[in-house]
């Protein structure tokens, strides 16, 4: 029987005053399997999906095997919007959500009438962790004459006080959008991504001060040397890393926007400033190509991340087949919360919808058929 793992993780809570404090994150790593384990397990979920009507979403930072798995059984690997949108399409009654807590929750906002599971109820984000719906909800009423617009890595409390909620390749133009309204933003809660917006649009925007402990951590003047070693290599940076890394970056583009740019352009090397988990498939749809991890860390320095989400990490095939066994990690979602989270991200799916070039593409260009969001 597998055992878990406690490691503790730090990261920053940051609160919409500006002021940071420390506190604690945990993660309970599952215990490697064996290759005959992997194998039993594998075959057992396989076995329980089918039975069960149930289908298997994936996040790409999650471990290589269980994006496989998704693959290999009529699944899919994706963004977390996407994850939700293939769940409410797909004819499966049950969903398994391999990726962290808002996720599952997104899936349930799309899909009510559906069960959604998920490996284990305690993976979570940073940015989630650090904007609690009660203090986020005070900071929009003092703050009533802006628009309230909400990154996807909230919970469903925090998306229901929300008027839009945005993903990286679409919070551009829709922020455009609400700037050629003459409206004023509220952002929460990633302030590297809030601040790249502002920077790009020119609107006026009011930021929420978090941060995800992974993109947080790539460090401009290390990149920066790293570079130098690699003068050929194209760098793929997530617009939630610090400014001094974004300014460096050949495409700026969320997770799947930097996937098509490793699978587009002819370069044959490239510095990813994203969670490693996506190298997994960034190595399955371009062989051959040299994906460098971005830095996280200098000489003699530690990290807190080092590249991959700690949560993410919880996601793991034991955790799949105990949820299919015994109905554990069962995501709910109260109304009226899930109504009001609904209209916002019904909002930014009727807008990129009415306006397709809306998805920001990167610079090499789009690859249909792999997801947008």
């Amino acid at each position: 029987m597998s055992t878990a793992q406690t490691v503790e993780y730090d990261y920053d809570r940051q609160d919409a005053t500006g002021a940071t404090c420390t506190a604690h994150a945990w993660a309970k790593v599952p215990a490697p399997l064996s290759p005959d384990e992997k194998t039993r397990v594998k075959e057992r979920i396989k076995a329980e999906l089918k039975r069960q009507n149930a289908v298997l979403v994936a996040h790409y930072y999650v471990d290589g095997d269980l994006q496989d798995l998704a693959w290999e059984t009529g699944g899919f690997v994706s963004d977390s919007l996407e994850m939700a949108r293939f769940g409410r399409d797909h004819a499966a009654q049950t969903l398994i959500v391999a990726g962290v807590k808002f996720m599952g929750e997104s899936a349930k906002i799309l899909s009510p009438e559906k069960r959604v599971l998920m490996p284990d109820l305690d993976a979570t984000c940073s940015l989630d962790l650090g904007c609690a719906a009660d203090d986020f909800a005070k900071f929009c009423d003092a703050h009533p004459d802006r628009k309230v617009v909400v990154y996807a890595n909230t919970s469903a409390a925090v998306k229901a006080r929300a008027d839009w909620m945005v993903t990286s390749s679409c919070a551009l133009a829709i922020v455009n959008h609400l700037k050629a309204q003459g409206e004023k933003i509220l952002w929460a809660p990633d302030r590297h991504l809030g601040r790249y917006i502002e920077k790009q649009t020119g609107a006026d925007m009011l930021m929420w001060n978090g941060a995800c402990i992974v993109h947080d951590e790539f460090k401009g003047l290390e990149l920066d040397l790293l570079k130098k070693d690699h003068p050929e290599a194209l760098v793929l940076v997530h617009p939630e890393s610090p400014e001094s890394v974004v300014n460096q970056a050949d495409v700026v583009g969320s997770t799947s926007q930097l996937l098509k740019a490793v699978i587009e352009s002819p370069a044959r090397e490239f510095i990813v400033a994203t969670d490693n988990g996506i190298l997994h498939r960034m190595r399955q749809l371009a062989p051959g190509k040299t994906l460098i991890e971005a830095p996280t860390a200098g000489n003699s320095a530690t990290c807190k991340s080092c590249a991959h989400c700690p949560w993410m990490a919880m996601n793991g095939l034991q955790g799949v087949l105990d949820c299919l066994d015994k109905g554990t990690g069962e995501i709910t979602v109260d109304e009226p919360t899930r109504a009001k989270a609904k209209g916002c991200i019904d909002r930014m799916l009727d807008f990129v919808a009415a306006n397709p070039s809306a998805i920001t593409k990167p610079a090499q260009g789009f690859v249909p058929n792999i997801g947008a969001a």
